[in-house]
């Protein structure tokens, strides 16, 4: 399990700082026209990577510290999905089933 939640952990990192990279890129172009709006989407899509980054370290972490790595996950997919809502989505997905693998890995762990 602990394996599991180090890839999913990884890719959701990954995934969820490219959601945010989406969602600064649209904020930005919204900006060159003008809308309204868009200063605060790019703002937000900015605040999103180190929701990434921080869902990438819980997935490093997921083998040597699986408790902490599931909090990191978890914490990256709820902050995430606030922040750039749909662009996160997918990550979300991948972090929240690392954390929760995390966990049972933590559990496995103890139990040797």
């Amino acid at each position: 399990m602990r394996i599991a939640a180090l890839i999913l952990g990884i890719l959701g990192g990954i995934i969820g700082m490219g959601g945010g990279f989406f969602a600064a890129l649209f904020g930005g172009l919204g900006q060159a026209f003008q809308a309204e709006g868009a200063t605060m989407v790019t703002g937000l899509g900015l605040a999103a990577i180190p929701a990434g980054i921080l869902g990438l370290v819980g997935g490093a972490l997921a083998i040597a510290r699986p408790k902490l790595a599931g909090l990191l996950m978890l914490i990256s997919a709820v902050v995430g999905v606030i922040l750039v809502s749909a662009a996160y989505i997918v990550a979300s997905i991948f972090l929240v089933i690392g954390g929760i693998f995390a966990f049972i890995g933590n559990k496995e762990l103890a139990r040797k």
